[in-house]
């Protein structure tokens, strides 16, 4: 075909006597180059799901690590659903008429295998400070927790007191007993609350053990250093050990005992 040919060809489709001008046809033009595959997406995915997945084992090993320990789901349940031991503030507490009045934490019920947590968190949400006060009214429980609470009152510098507090913020008798009496060592000054009472009795291990009365001598010589560290004498561990029934002490007992170091009225 000549070029005269091909511009005649051309002419026809630009103008048609049938209809409007039309385009000449064109060659499909050729596809586009397809995308790149970006796999970056995928391997992120893929580590973000490895990850994951290895913190939720190590979770999952260490949570299994801890319920097969002995007493285990006791501290859990303690700690995260149904703690023994309540605290709450008291804005202004009076031991007395003469007192003007101070912070206090109301601390009230058994001394659970988690308590020293629970109270460690209830006195920093308090922000009690040196001088204030924890008013104690408790059965007893977990002797080690109580001296872990006795040891934080004593370190931030806290009074103790048998008591608890009425609308007003008056200061009513409370008795404190076993394990509690070792809360209550750790206050710097013990305030002896009129009618309160302390109890105490000998610690025994509730554990098994191949040798009972070595558990009982070594139970009995950490509550020694325990005392003998708060400031009390040792004659109230002796008083422990007379009986495994709670034994109530006197006020003039537990005063010569430097168990109380400041009575509210003359015992």
């Amino acid at each position: 075909m000549s070029t005269d040919d091909n511009q005649d060809e051309a002419r026809r489709f630009r103008s048609s006597p049938t209809g409007p001008a039309v385009a000449a046809p064109r060659m499909p033009a050729a596809p586009p180059p397809a995308p790149p595959v970006r796999t970056t997406g995928r391997k992120r995915n893929f580590w973000s799901i490895a990850v994951f997945v290895l913190l939720a084992s190590g979770i999952g090993i260490r949570a299994y690590r801890d319920l097969s320990r002995p007493d285990a789901w006791d501290y859990w349940k303690d700690q995260y659903l149904s703690p023994s031991l309540t605290a709450s503030l008291v804005a202004k507490a009076y031991l007395g008429s003469p007192d003007p009045g101070r912070r206090a934490l109301l601390v009230s019920g058994t001394i659970g295998p988690a308590a020293a947590n629970l109270f460690r968190e209830r006195l920093d949400e308090a922000r009690l400070a040196t001088g204030d006060l924890v008013l104690l009214s408790s059965p007893g429980g977990d002797l080690g927790q109580a001296v872990i609470m006795g040891e934080i009152i004593r370190s931030r510098g806290l009074a103790t007191a048998a008591g608890t507090a009425d609308a007003s913020g008056r200061v009513k008798p409370a008795y404190c007993a076993s394990a509690c009496v070792l809360i209550y060592a750790g206050g710097k000054p013990r305030f002896g609350v009129l009618g309160s009472a302390l109890g105490v009795h000998r610690f025994v291990t509730t554990r098994a053990t191949s040798d009972p009365v070595a558990d009982t001598q070594r139970v009995a010589g950490a509550v020694l250093g325990y005392m003998t560290k708060m400031g009390v004498s040792s004659s109230v561990v002796e008083a422990m050990s007379e009986t495994r029934d709670i034994r109530w002490l006197a006020p003039k007992e537990a005063l010569a005992m430097n168990l109380i170091t400041d009575p509210l009225s003359k015992p």
